[in-house]
């Protein structure tokens, strides 16, 4: 769905048994990462289902059965599609590229800084949805940790234009799809050529 929409989503591949997930893995070439696929867990790390850094298929299939396994036992009754098996993403800025349906002001688009520290800095701003670029760089440059976008302690400056492009359609998307509540791309991986969602979570309304 974030594909079709515009959202750089990197390559992934879900594999609904240990053999799939093995050859997915070869396929897409190691390491890789990989995280468990249900309706019913959303908070992944929090029920064991995520495996990064894995190095063969050997360590691949050991992980399948691994996820299978942690995610009954947070959650008997999830139904399990299967895991998602992606490359293993160098390291990056992470960010938070979010949205909700306010029920006064309709679609809004959060950004923000990502990864663990969305919860503990709250350094989040909003804006409107849709949103052309240029608000989207303004959305962007409103955050408190702006500068570790700009190449903090001599890491490279972030791609504020991929960036930009990601926020365009994340905002464009929820305000295509009027059943879709909220939405929430965490983390988002910035580097100096293109910013990729590893991560989202995608609310329905009833």
């Amino acid at each position: 769905m974030l594909k079709e929409a515009g959202i750089n989503c990197g390559r992934f591949t879900l594999a609904p048994t240990r053999a799939e997930a093995e050859k997915a893995a070869q396929d897409l070439g190691f390491p890789v990462v990989m995280k468990i696929v249900s309706d019913q867990i959303i908070h992944k790390t929090e029920a064991g289902g995520l495996r990064l850094n894995i190095r063969n298929q050997a360590e691949a299939g050991a992980a399948f059965d691994e996820l299978l396994a942690s995610a009954k036992n947070y959650n008997a009754e999830a139904v399990i599609k299967g895991v998602l098996v992606t490359p293993m993403a160098p390291k990056g800025v992470e960010v938070i590229v979010g949205g909700l349906r306010d029920p006064q002001f309709g679609p809004v688009v959060m950004f923000g800084l990502g990864g663990i520290f969305v919860e503990i800095f709250k350094d989040v701003q909003f804006r409107l949805a849709p949103l052309n670029p240029k608000e989207a760089l303004t959305l962007i440059k409103s955050i408190q940790a702006f500068p570790m976008l700009e190449g903090a302690r001599g890491q490279k400056a972030v791609n504020l234009t991929a960036l930009a492009g990601l926020i365009v359609a994340a905002g464009q998307y929820l305000a295509d799809n009027g059943q879709v509540g909220e939405i929430d791309l965490n983390p988002v991986l910035c580097y100096d050529d293109q910013a990729e969602a590893l991560d989202a979570v995608i609310g329905v309304t009833l």
